[in-house]
């Protein structure tokens, strides 16, 4: 397929589920909402995933669980937030 040599491998929902430890349907919810970026594909709507993208969410994420600059971790984990 054109698509997959131009962008690479895409991930299924399930992957990328799999791969974060969560539910098929927060991935769909966080797709919709901006928190992970998808491509829809297929006339359908079929949602994929870049795995660089994912690895980006990934890197912000810890990023945003790390500990502040004054050296106290963050009372409150990003994922409860972005799960809103």
């Amino acid at each position: 397929m054109i698509i997959e040599e131009k962008m690479g491998p895409m991930l299924t929902v399930r992957e990328v589920a799999k791969l974060l430890h969560i539910h098929v349907n927060t991935v769909r919810r966080w797709s919709d909402q901006g928190i992970i970026k998808s491509y829809r594909i297929t006339s359908r709507g079929d949602r994929r995933f870049k795995r660089e993208d994912i690895t980006v969410f990934l890197a912000e994420f810890n990023e945003f669980n790390t500990y502040k600059g004054n050296g106290k971790k963050l009372s409150q984990p990003a994922i409860n937030m972005y799960s809103r």
